[in-house]
């Protein structure tokens, strides 16, 4: 059929109704909302069955640490190791990086679930490639290949000197007269430290659905993050012999499960994969590194790819596009360009604006023709559909998922409001019992909470202020690094900064940046580095008008970590600056090199400098 455009009337020819999808993806959503929202949801302790407990490390044991420090790090994954790095190269070494788990990785030292890889580009994910001489051994590099990456980089900058594994952070607070942080653990250290730098990223405390009953199952279970290997047998890799006799119930459809389900679908007995709402499921095509292209890279390869990739991210297309994956294909085509005669911008916005709507419903239903050419049943085809917008859900891609539903003994259980109960054999979906030996909950991370609530502690700032209570209502920053009322605290998470896919180049870039500012501080004897509170407020209604048009795609979107499990004020996107991230490091590149400081106070001693 043929659509014509609201305004200009241009013609779209499009092979479904739009109307009638939008009435789908309506019915679909609100079928799937729950009043509970975010507390549907509970951590693993929080449940007699599951502890938060580090399987993958012995205990540490050490003595209680107390010190006076220029830089406390808060996370160990990328964030926190790139932090190291930069400050590093910036001749500041009397930091200490305080991590949860018994090594550096973050998310890559705690997910080791059979099929873990990243969904971004080995070549542009993995960081300080050129400087650590490390090139992936494919395009997109298993989890076990990045958390040895993750450790090269430790070691190539020394940071394990610098490390405390298997420490919690219980408390952060401002000490006004000495002008310092103070950070207590639960191990009883007490570290003070001029500059407190938070890098524990946004999937750092996982999460498993409130279940009557789960503490009444009889069987194993455990969260994915908490892969347990001594069950299931095998590795990362594969081979789950042990689970040849059971029968086993993944719970979640959403990147992980796409992943893991697989690698059980080939060895369980029985597999349930229990699905809420579908995941968008493409074709991934890994492919080993190519010896000749490796031997045609030429210095400053890495960082002219990152900008080629965010180039054709954003709509600033090069004359080559060099990465040519899923993402740099994914967001130009969103656009919807491609389905006029005419040149797209030259319609009126409001044209615009329809046209990605069509572009982005075509693209879900080439998925659907994906997914009924892979799954034999159509049945179990139909209900693995999506019926939302193409980036309500980060989309997924691999190549076996869908494969493994022709399997005998793979069984779809799709339900649109999850588990209804746990007994102490199984597991009770849509009025009926599935009598399971083991549960794998493949249900993410708290996201969309306060600060206090994901990272388990307070940032206590001046005259007692609360993170957690200033931020109730949204991230209060400039350029989503400084924050008014947290002297010398900086932010080096997702926090009203520009960022769409490639989550370690946002990294790095806040990580340089931060430790730039902090070696200025140190050069120029500025004792305290803190926003203006008339420029912050600027920064903050520039981000909720940026971050406006997203917030209405993904309120009408099915629910999920994005859109706040339906309550929009606290999806993930919230406090994004949503633009251009070129044009966004080339404003804190001008903004640094005019070298006004421009929204900054620094502070030297009791002389206050603005610019």
């Amino acid at each position: 059929m043929t659509v014509d455009l609201p305004i200009s009337g241009t013609p779209v020819a499009v092979g479904f109704d739009p109307n009638e999808v939008r009435q789908r993806y309506a019915v679909e959503r609100d079928a799937r909302l729950k009043q509970e929202t975010l507390a549907q949801f509970q951590g693993l302790s929080d449940t007699r069955e599951l502890e938060d407990l580090d399987p993958y490390s012995s205990p540490i044991q050490r003595d209680a640490i107390v010190e006076e420090l220029e830089v406390v790090v808060l996370g160990g994954g990328f964030g926190g190791l790139l932090a190291g790095t930069h400050l590093t190269k910036n001749d500041i070494t009397d930091f200490r990086i305080i991590e949860q788990g018994g090594d550096f990785g973050g998310t890559w030292y705690w997910n080791r679930y059979p099929g873990v890889q990243c969904d971004v580009e080995s070549y542009i994910y993995m960081p300080l490639l050129e400087e650590t001489g490390y090139i992936p051994s494919k395009r997109y590099a298993d989890g076990a290949e990045i958390f040895e990456h993750a450790q090269r980089i430790g070691r190539h900058y020394d940071l394990y000197r610098a490390a405390l594994f298997q420490t919690t952070v219980t408390e952060t607070r401002w000490i006004e007269d000495a002008k310092r942080w103070e950070v207590r653990t639960n191990r009883g250290d007490v570290l003070r430290s001029r500059f407190l730098l938070r890098a524990n990223g946004p999937f750092n405390k996982p999460q498993l659905p409130r279940v009557p009953g789960i503490g009444e199952f009889k069987g194993k279970i455990f969260h994915t993050s908490r892969w347990d290997y001594d069950y299931t047998g095998g590795s990362p890799k594969g081979d789950l012999v042990n689970l040849r006799d059971k029968r086993v119930a993944i719970v979640g459809t959403g990147a992980t499960a796409i992943q893991a389900v697989p690698y059980l679908a080939q060895e369980a007995k029985e597999l349930f994969v229990v699905q809420r709402t579908p995941s968008v499921v493409g074709p991934r095509n890994n492919r080993p590194t190519d010896p000749e292209w490796v031997k045609s890279l030429k210095p400053g390869w890495q960082d002219v790819r990152h900008d080629n990739f965010l180039a054709w991210l954003h709509g600033h297309p090069r004359e080559e596009d060099l990465v040519d994956d899923i993402w740099s294909r994914l967001f130009p085509t969103l656009r919807g360009h491609h389905l006029v005669d005419v040149p797209a911008t030259e319609l009126p916005v409001e044209d615009q604006m329809a046209l990605a709507e069509i572009s982005d419903m075509q693209m879900v239903q080439e998925i659907h023709a994906h997914i009924e050419s892979k799954v034999s049943d159509p049945e179990t085809a139909e209900a693995l559909k999506p019926w939302f917008g193409y980036v309500c859900k980060r989309p997924t891609f691999n190549d076996e998922y869908l494969d493994a539903f022709n399997l005998p003994s793979v069984k779809l259980v799709a339900a649109r409001t999850g588990i209804e109960a746990i007994t102490e054999t199984g597991i009770v979906v849509a009025g009926t019992h599935y009598d399971v030996d083991c549960i794998i909950f493949a249900t993410g991370f708290e996201t969309g909470s306060s600060a206090a609530d994901q990272y388990g502690y307070d940032v206590i700032g001046r005259d007692e202020l609360s993170m957690r209570a200033h931020f109730a209502d949204g991230a209060k920053t400039l350029h989503g690094f400084f924050s008014h009322g947290f002297p010398n605290f900086i932010e080096l998470g997702m926090s009203q900064n520009a960022y769409l896919v490639n989550y370690t180049y946002m990294l790095d870039r806040k990580a340089r940046h931060a430790a730039r500012i902090i070696a200025h501080a140190r050069a120029t004897g500025v004792s305290t580095v803190e926003p203006d509170l008339n420029a912050q407020d600027v920064w903050v209604e520039k981000t909720r008008q940026t971050a406006a048009p997203r917030m209405a795609y993904l309120a009408a979107c099915t629910p999920g970590y994005y859109s706040g499990q339906g309550d929009i004020s606290h999806g993930f996107w919230n406090d994004v600056h949503s633009v251009s991230e070129i044009d966004f490091w080339n404003m804190i590149e001008d903004w640094w090199n005019s070298g006004t400081f421009d929204g900054l106070l620094l502070e030297k001693d009791t002389v206050s400098v603005s610019s």
